[in-house]
């Protein structure tokens, strides 16, 4: 069986820091939920995909099927049971995305998750993310780039609604206890302080938690530090630096969990 890691690639260019993109040919790895801070733009290009997030029901991504996800949506996509699939993913800075949406007049592309399978709007996605692996210019890169994103702001397609019921009152609620773990994301948040901060149990902490994003603190915290640690990875310093800095145990511990949010090891990636 091939692992995961060798079926995947990623294109990144520091004159384009606002987007990264990434390729996987029949790969089989599994993510857990998380989440990006990024805007994230899939498409299915082989094989059977349940798209999961913290609403009731998975959905199914057949290919030729392109999802967009906002920022901080908490989401996992994964293939069939005993199966594989090949997929291309996009990951684009959301400032930089408010600022295409502003030049058009267009408030943003949407607050929740959609999904098209019109073949020419898959068929733009596969253009774009070959142009950017491609030997190309990064004005020819970046002009496609501009184009594609204001397209998007035209698409239509299937909304799904990947927040729980009363999971705006839960994050209002949980105030505190998100900005405690977001000013110190590498600290060791206790259950009892972070309850005490949004005046519950503990029991009752982690359920509202769960209501307000689909995952516990402390998977919340773990997402956080994954997503820190590819900033420092794309940066190139090193693997061993990274784990430290982000109060992993060890760099092995840094390994597994990193891989299970992202498909690869920690040096693929930054490779």
């Amino acid at each position: 069986m091939t692992g995961p890691d060798d079926t995947t690639e990623f294109w990144r260019d520091p004159a384009m820091p606002c987007v990264e993109s990434r390729r996987a040919c029949q790969s089989r790895a599994a993510y857990r939920p998380h989440s990006h801070p990024t805007w994230s733009i899939g498409a299915v290009d082989g094989g059977a995909s349940a798209f999961t997030g913290t609403g009731p029901a998975p959905v199914t991504l057949h290919p030729g099927t392109l999802v967009i996800v906002p920022p901080g949506h908490v989401h996992a996509c994964n293939p069939a049971p005993d199966s594989a699939w090949s997929y291309q993913m996009l990951h684009l800075e959301p400032g930089w995305v408010a600022a295409i949406c502003a030049e058009e007049g267009a408030d943003a592309l949407g607050a929740t998750v959609r999904v098209t399978q019109r073949p020419a709007h898959y068929q733009a996605f596969c253009r774009l993310n070959a142009l950017l692996f491609s030997a190309a210019s990064i004005p020819e890169k970046e002009a496609a780039l501009i184009l594609f994103v204001g397209d998007a702001l035209r698409l239509a397609g299937q909304a799904i609604d990947t927040n729980p019921p009363g999971a705006a009152v839960w994050r209002q609620r949980l105030a505190a206890v998100f900005a405690a773990l977001a000013n110190s994301p590498v600290e060791g948040h206790q259950l009892a302080a972070l309850a005490e901060l949004a005046g519950l149990s503990r029991y009752q902490l982690i359920r509202a938690f769960r209501r307000a994003t689909g995952m516990t603190p402390h998977a919340w915290q773990v997402n956080q530090r994954v997503n820190m640690a590819r900033e420092h990875l794309r940066a190139g310093e090193a693997i061993a630096d990274v784990a430290y800095r982000l109060g992993f145990a060890d760099q092995s511990h840094f390994q597994r969990v990193f891989k299970a949010h992202a498909a690869v090891t920690p040096a693929r990636y930054r490779a």
